[in-house]
């Protein structure tokens, strides 16, 4: 009897292991349509003037007011209406909420409207960090430098470039199009939200939405040697949330056995001890889908089965943290702490802000909840600084879809294009509640080392990648 049961036990771990390798051998590449480049004539010189004016508008976001210059964020939509004249003759402006600009383009056909976002407010510098004038837009190594050319005047210029060109051309869109401009994205401002709020009075629904987020990148998947087009389809939430204890303070020479700030310290560490549980969401999901089929096949192996192996993924994407910890697993990063202002005064009053960034079915108050159990006392209290869910997950199956996809592997002909799980948060997330075609991809090729600049030191484009973005945009605007 015990031989037959090690049979029958030998028999289906045969059959186990011949299940999972051949699904396995089976998940191979889809097949990608072969697409030669053609050539797009642009005017590179123009294209290098108007991004460095754009740059050298200092358009500094801030949350205290009084810290921003809005003669510098008149200085920019003044630069637009003198460098893109055509398109301000042919498109209706309206300006909306504090910073919001939205052009109207009309097409052959309201029935499938197109909206070009972006933003052009940008995140303060350190100057004393930078190697050359962060505003000066100087032209060096074959790139331009400055603030913004990345996050995002690097999009929101080339969008209207595209337009520009094909207007002087004749172009009439075949939908109305629209573009959509916030200057206060970089502090979560409302202007976007204004902007949808307009569009929502103005019964339009988008089919298609195009905003900052992913870009096409290398090396950024296990096993994969393609360049892998990375295109958001749905943002994780953004939460700050304050944690505070009160108790008596007191002199530090007489300190008690248990200090506010310790007891606080003991809260970060076990919420940094215990993660949230891991989530393999649909984007996530699909993405794994298609890009797992690039990979080796020991990869292959794992993303082929992920009825079976997601426990062992999950273990793996939590040991090894980064983008892909990020991917599966809403996170907690331990921004602030506060307690005395003077070394020998024990606080009364002490807090620690966190930065949540949720994933899939978390929420800011279940995650909140979560915390409270991990942290386990009742003397901390937290309140929300400010946040949002996360977004809705948008259609890669509609024909808007195929068309950013078609126009992606014509501009960078062998690119793999995979839908992504955006890790920041972007404006679009505000388009949702009108459409679920909004599509996070910048049209930018970017390195590991570039992707560090976004509010970072010494951001900076080459001149080839802002060309080609150009490029891109006007590409995809035939398309809409």
């Amino acid at each position: 009897m015990g031989m037959i049961l090690l049979w029958v036990l030998a028999a289906a771990l045969a059959c186990f292991l011949a299940v999972i390798l051949i699904r396995a051998a089976r998940f191979v590449p889809e097949p990608v349509p072969a697409a030669a480049e053609e050539p797009v004539p642009v005017n590179e010189e123009k294209i290098i003037a108007d991004m460095q004016d754009a740059i050298r508008c200092r358009t500094v976001s801030n949350r205290d007011e009084a810290l921003v210059d809005r003669k510098e964020f008149a200085r920019f939509e003044a630069l637009l209406e003198e460098r893109f004249p055509l398109f301000h003759q042919k498109a209706v402006k309206e300006k909306v909420g504090k910073t919001g600009l939205l052009y109207f383009l009309k097409g052959k056909s309201s029935e499938k409207p197109s909206v070009c976002m972006a933003h052009y407010d940008v995140v303060p510098v350190n100057q004393e960090e930078w190697s050359v004038p962060a505003f000066d837009a100087v032209l060096k190594d074959g790139c331009i430098w400055g603030r913004g050319t990345l996050d995002t005047k690097g999009t929101l210029i080339p969008s209207l470039e595209a337009i520009e060109q094909l207007l002087k051309e004749g172009f009439v869109p075949e939908n109305d199009l629209y573009f959509s401009f916030s200057g206060e994205e970089e502090i979560d401002g409302a202007s976007c939200s204004d902007i949808v709020s307009r569009l929502e009075e103005l019964h339009v629904r988008p089919a298609f939405v195009l905003d900052e987020g992913g870009a096409i990148v290398s090396g950024a998947f296990p096993g994969m040697k393609e360049d892998c087009a990375a295109v958001g389809i749905v943002e994780k939430g953004s939460v700050n949330l304050d944690f505070t204890i009160e108790a008596p303070g007191g002199h530090a020479s007489t300190p008690p056995r248990k200090s506010n700030l310790g007891i606080l310290a003991g809260a970060i560490t076990r919420i940094e001890k215990h993660p949230f549980r891991g989530q393999l969401t649909e984007p996530v999901r699909q993405m794994f889908n298609q890009l797992g089929r690039h990979s080796s096949f020991g990869m292959k192996v794992i993303f082929a089965n992920l009825w079976c192996f997601w426990p062992l993924l999950e273990r793996i994407c939590r040991k090894s943290g980064g983008d892909l910890f990020a991917l599966t697993h809403t996170t907690v990063a331990i921004t602030r702490a506060e307690g005395s202002k003077a070394y020998n005064v024990m606080p009364s009053k002490a807090s620690f802000g966190v930065n949540l960034r949720l994933l899939g079915t978390d929420t800011i108050e279940s995650a909140t909840a979560a915390l409270h159990r991990i942290i386990g006392d009742d003397r901390i209290r937290s309140s929300l600084v400010d946040g949002s869910n996360p977004s809705g997950i948008s259609d890669i199956s509609c024909e808007e879809y195929g068309k950013l996809k078609s126009v992606i592997e014509q501009t960078w002909p062998g690119t793999v294009v995979a839908p992504y799980q955006m890790l920041a948060c972007s404006d679009s997330r505000h388009y949702c509640r009108i459409t679920d075609h909004v599509y996070r991809f910048c049209g930018q090729k970017l390195s590991k080392e570039e992707r560090v600049m976004i509010h970072g030191v010494d951001e900076r484009i080459p001149v080839e990648t802002l060309v080609k973005t150009v490029v891109f945009y006007i590409r995809m605007i035939r398309e809409l």
